[in-house]
């Protein structure tokens, strides 16, 4: 199902909707309620910024209908998981479904405070937000959602490097996760880390937007790169996302700062040919879903990944056609929205 640049709105969620009609009857709803919170860090000082959506009425929630996504290693999950495209955000379809949706952004991204070092000079400081931390700041978000909603356990998912801090939060509590999505997972790789003073790492990096989007269309045919994102959404994502950064624009020229605690822990890690976490401690039902074309976790990564999984009770890999690391902003975003959506909401296999 592939939408185009010039439906409505109302047309977008008809035909997201429509994908959706095997699955057990559930009205959509039109009508979200968004909150805002600051929930506190575990590390001293930083506050871990965090969106919810729900149907407006909606008034009783359970753990097979509340879900927490955390993004990868460079952009926030509130310009990307919420962005409003053609009317309609991978946030509100599944918001739209009766789910209690919830994003964070990790410490020194998007709306979250950034630590001390990300005010200096990247070079004088360490490495920022090691996957450790984000999970622990994973960790103390789920426990809050749980905590407010008064439910044991809830779904847990992950893009890209939020894979391996879902994925490992998964492995670390397994009596609070439902369900797991990992989307564009990150495993173990076979680029070798670099030496010598391509090895060395500041407390953060400076992304152009030029260099985004040369990094989103690797791996493209050439001929299909002109329709692969319609027309103004990589403006739209670029723009809402830059602007997260109050650092961004006087910048020359104008750069988001990311931190390289992730940068560190691949290399240290996923390009050394060890893992963050244990991925046959994870006992909740897990879906693998990425697209064609990824290039920054390719599917081989997903592939070795997926027989680890040795815990859950089932699970399934989906590999979406003509799509990149980045699919859930593309023209084909609705295979990927209605393909998790159908996950989450079916009956176990028997």
């Amino acid at each position: 199902m592939t939408p185009s640049a010039r439906l409505t709105a109302s047309a977008a969620l008809a035909m997201a909707l429509s994908g959706l009609t095997a699955l057990p009857a559930r009205a959509a709803v039109s009508d979200l309620a968004t909150e805002e919170s600051m929930v506190a860090s575990p590390q001293a000082g930083l506050q871990i910024y965090v969106r919810n959506k729900h149907p407006a009425n909606q008034s009783s929630f359970d753990a097979a209908h509340t879900l927490v996504f955390v993004h990868g290693a460079t952009y926030p999950a509130s310009t990307a998981f919420d962005l409003e495209l053609d009317g309609m955000s991978w946030m509100d379809y599944i918001a739209r479904r009766g789910f209690d949706v919830y994003l964070l952004d990790l410490p020194g991204y998007g709306r979250s405070t950034r630590p001390a070092s990300m005010e200096q000079a990247p070079e004088s400081g360490q490495p920022v937000e090691t996957t450790a931390q984000a999970v622990q700041d994973y960790a103390a978000v789920v426990d809050w959602v749980l905590a407010r909603r008064h439910l044991a356990k809830l779904d847990v998912m992950g893009w890209s490097w939020g894979t391996t801090i879902a994925g490992g939060y998964a492995a670390e509590h397994p009596d609070k996760v439902n369900r797991l999505v990992l989307y564009a997972a990150v495993w173990i790789s076979h680029e070798t880390p670099p030496t010598g003073e391509a090895a060395k790492l500041g407390a953060y990096r400076m992304v152009t937007a030029d260099a985004a989007r040369q990094r989103w269309y690797r791996g493209v045919p050439e001929d299909k790169q002109a329709g692969l994102i319609p027309a103004g959404w990589f403006d739209q994502w670029q723009k809402a996302t830059w602007a997260t950064d109050p650092k961004a624009a006087s910048a020359n020229p104008p750069a988001l700062r990311a931190p390289n605690g992730v940068t560190q822990n691949l290399r240290n890690y996923f390009m050394s040919g060890k893992a963050t976490y244990d991925p046959g401690k994870i006992t909740a039902p897990t879906l693998m879903i990425q697209a064609q074309w990824d290039q920054d976790t390719p599917p081989y990564m997903s592939q070795a990944l997926f027989p680890l999984l040795t815990g859950a009770p089932w699970k399934q890999y989906d590999l979406i056609g003509e799509g990149t690391h980045t699919v859930m902003m593309e023209k084909n975003r609705l295979q990927l929205f209605a393909s998790v959506q159908t996950f989450l909401e079916q009956a176990p296999p028997h």
